[in-house]
């Protein structure tokens, strides 16, 4: 770069910062390759540490979609977990996964495909998965935690919430109201079915819950699968879509203990007996982590409606009737 270039470029910094003393602007190369990079995050004191703990987050909403954001689209969470699982099975030196989740689920086919990879993982790369449930684990977060070898939770979880839901409503009141009519033209009766332009149809919403009730069986069964120590009455009887704490879910035998996410590297290291490891995270190349807790996000922008803050996006995807394995009593980022 001359030095025409390098001045034009200082004054327009400095006019973008108008000219204060207190901003400064760094100029650095960003990598070109995007795809994941290991960050160690702690490492057992000694020479040759070479077996690694891999520490893989559940976060936010599971919906197999890049989130739309105020500047930016966001991860696709379901690739960006399928693309960390992959990571660590390629690595030899991978002994052992801790999974973290924050997450009050999502979509019923993203959890399952999520739940799916991780079981699959486990079968193709052998070695232990435990998982720790943090602020929220409930519906499709808990779906996916059934998928390690164990559960533990901070005893200030909320977890739980086992059950399908699909939001349907109507708007045709309004638009009468409105002097507004809105008429589908379709090529059967069922194909608008749960619109919300007309009014809820008893028919339509006994198919809807036939749907319901084939994917709250099969949360039972990946449930049941997990909880070999409860049986299926036991787990149905809890799996009425109530939260339970951390502590409750540890009397009912949702979850295997309590603890933290030193805990969880902790019990994966004795499972994989590895005493000494190294405790690794994955981010793209712009994404610090500085422990394992940095992976959280900032939220995104919220509508305060009623003194109560909605997530625009969270809202949207709940106009649209979708099955979800999602506890809606938690409005999430």
């Amino acid at each position: 770069m001359n030095r025409r270039r390098l001045a034009c470029l200082v004054a327009v910094l400095a006019l973008l910062s108008g000219c204060s003393q207190e901003v400064g602007w760094v100029i650095k190369p960003v990598p070109v390759d995007q795809s994941l990079h290991e960050a160690v995050v702690t490492a057992d004191p000694g020479l040759f540490v070479g077996d690694k703990v891999a520490v893989i987050e559940v976060e936010g909403l599971l919906f197999n979609e890049r989130p739309s954001g105020l500047f930016a689209a966001g991860e696709n969470p379901v690739s960006l977990f399928v693309e960390k699982l992959d990571k660590a099975q390629a690595d030899p030196n991978v002994k052992a996964v801790v999974l973290r989740v924050n997450s009050p689920g999502g979509g019923v086919t993203a959890s399952d495909i999520m739940y799916r990879r991780l079981t699959r993982f486990r079968g193709e790369k052998g070695v232990p998965v435990v998982a720790v449930l943090e602020d929220v684990a409930a519906s499709g977060g808990y779906y996916v935690a059934c998928g390690a070898d164990k559960i533990i939770a901070h005893p200030t979880s909320v977890t739980g919430s086992i059950g399908t839901l699909v939001q349907t409503f109507s708007l045709s009141g309004t638009m009468q109201m409105l002097h507004i009519d809105a008429k589908a033209v379709t090529s059967g009766p069922r194909k608008d079915m749960a619109s919300p332009f007309k009014p809820l149809d008893p028919e339509d919403l006994a198919i809807l819950q036939g749907m319901v009730d084939q994917y709250y069986q099969r949360f039972l069964d990946v449930v049941v699968k997990s909880r070999t120590s409860l049986d299926a009455d036991k787990i149905r009887a809890l799996a009425d879509g109530r939260v339970y704490t951390g502590l409750q879910a540890k009397d009912n035998g949702l979850v295997d203990g309590i603890g933290y996410v030193d805990d969880a590297v902790l019990l994966a290291k004795q499972a994989a007996k590895s005493p000494r490891v190294k405790v690794v995270m994955y981010h793209r190349p712009l994404g610090y982590r500085a422990n394992v807790y940095s992976a959280s996000g900032a939220p995104e922008p919220q509508a305060e409606v009623n003194l109560i803050n909605v997530s625009a996006d969270s809202m949207t995807r709940l106009v649209q009737p979708q099955f979800l394995y999602l506890w809606t009593g938690h409005t999430y980022r």
